[in-house]
């Protein structure tokens, strides 16, 4: 029979550290390795301290890059890779890694993941050349992941809301969908006859490569949207692949960029934004409105933590003019696995008192919201079902 006592002994013995060698005894073989490997990251002092001291343990990585590499190299051993990423987050906070990350020896030892790519991303002006490349091999391993998870499930969504959109209520003998015709008309069923006598059918709509919907992105690149960046550059990429759809992209923080031209090549997309900076997205918005020429067939995706360093009544008033004119305005607080950030309160009332909800969204959840902007369904009972759901798990 399995000794709970001493398996429980051990896991308390693996998280307190070396405070328990006393009364737990002393972790050895592979919870040796594993207990030094946190400890370097969990019981170090400041960053370079250095070695064991009687039983206080102030263990660090320090600032030399091959020893880093070779924790980065433990941890991955030790350690299933979700509690890696973890780790790697928590020393680039900690320890203050984020200069070693310019070192392609370093890049080559680390667990790509979205948190990763975006410190990557914000270090992209001060990377050296000799870097550049090794650090591009980790954007488009991590582009390539969230390929796999959003593409399919996207173009579904998305697909299917465009066909139903398109269904016509006056259709030939030919193109009647029955089955929806009998399920609009069921109200409508008389019971002498035993039938339905259907006041409105409804049609198959017809197929057609022409563009259907335009979908302008407006991506907050600040510090802080770092997850959000990643995310939005991977599904506008998707969205661009889609005939049916005009995609736009646009990053901005003081200033607007426009990376639409890339949305071929999502890495490229990524490398062209600029994480950190101030905010202005009453310009972004000004920008956005430029691109839409067919305000009921357009979706306008703004994606910010709402922190707004611009003119922030015009700001409110751009976005009532757009869903004024038809427009289907979307405001997201993040787009990211973490659930919604620090934001600015005030002006996601102010939003939503226009009738634009502003809530954070994950990115399983983005094909369906876009499915509903598609067939402008309410948005606010969409995010009122998301946050449900969230609050729920």
């Amino acid at each position: 029979m399995t000794d709970l006592s001493g398996e429980r002994a051990r896991r308390w013995r693996m998280v307190l550290g070396g405070a328990a060698d006393e009364p737990l005894g002393k972790a050895e073989g592979r919870d040796g390795q594993m207990d030094a490997a946190m400890a370097a990251l969990y019981d170090s002092g400041a960053p370079g301290e250095g070695e064991t001291t009687g039983s206080k343990r102030s263990a660090g990585l320090g600032g030399s890059a091959p020893k880093v590499a070779r924790w980065l190299g433990d941890i991955r051993e030790y350690f299933p890779s979700t509690v890696v990423q973890v780790m790697q987050s928590d020393a680039i906070e900690r320890l203050d890694l984020t200069r070693l990350l310019l070192e392609p020896e370093m890049l080559a030892a680390v667990e790509p993941d979205v948190h990763l790519v975006g410190t990557l991303l914000s270090l992209n002006r001060v990377m050296p050349a000799k870097t550049k490349e090794a650090a591009r091999q980790v954007v488009r391993t991590v582009v390539e992941q969230l390929e796999k998870r959003i593409t399919q499930k996207t173009r579904a969504a998305i697909s299917g809301a465009l066909n139903r959109a398109s269904r016509i209520n006056r259709p030939r003998h030919a193109d009647i969908d029955w089955d929806r015709t009998i399920r609009a008309n069921l109200k409508h069923y008389q019971a002498g006859l035993r039938t339905v006598i259907p006041e409105r059918l409804v049609g198959y709509g017809r197929r057609t490569t022409a563009v259907q919907r335009d979908v302008v992105l407006c991506v907050d690149q600040s510090g802080s949207m770092a997850a959000s960046v990643v995310f939005s550059g991977v599904f506008a990429a998707v969205l661009a692949s889609m005939r049916s759809l005009r995609t736009s992209l646009v990053v901005f923080d003081t200033a607007v960029v426009d990376l639409t031209d890339q949305l071929s090549d999502p890495v490229e997309v990524l490398f062209g934004t600029q994480l950190g900076g101030g905010t202005d997205i009453n310009r972004a918005i000004a920008y956005g409105q430029q691109l839409i020429t067919r305000p009921r067939d357009s979706i306008f995706v703004l994606i910010s933590d709402l922190y707004e360093g611009g003119v922030r009544e015009q700001m409110l008033r751009r976005v009532a003019e757009m869903t004024a004119a038809g427009v289907q305005v979307v405001v997201l607080l993040a787009l990211s696995d973490e659930g919604a950030p620090a934001y600015d309160h005030d002006n996601a009332a102010a939003l939503a008192a226009l009738g634009v909800p502003a809530f954070a969204c994950t990115p399983d959840a983005f094909p369906d919201l876009m499915a509903a902007a598609v067939e402008r369904r309410d948005l606010v009972a969409f995010a009122a079902r998301l946050e449900s759901g969230a609050s729920g798990n």
